[in-house]
């Protein structure tokens, strides 16, 4: 029971939680763009891209490693 709570509890937690938080503040504030305050700017994904692609390539590459490993050790 206890362990069905808690697991209850963690999905309500992490599905609720997106919707509670926020990466930035608007740059104006809520106003209008284009109203003077501050300009609409957003923060950069090109670089992240590159990042999740490389751990991505090390990752296969060391799954890849370790199989063809395993395989010649067998034979």
């Amino acid at each position: 029971m206890k362990r069905t709570f808690r697991i209850i509890l963690t999905t309500i937690f992490l599905l609720s939680a997106p919707l509670l938080m926020l990466a930035q503040p608007h740059p104006n504030g809520g106003a209008t763009p284009g109203g003077g305050n501050s300009p609409v700017g957003g923060a950069p994904v090109g670089d992240g891209i590159y990042i999740l692609i490389a751990m991505a390539l090390v990752y296969g590459i060391s799954r890849w490693y370790a199989m063809h490993k395993q395989k010649t050790a067998q034979e």
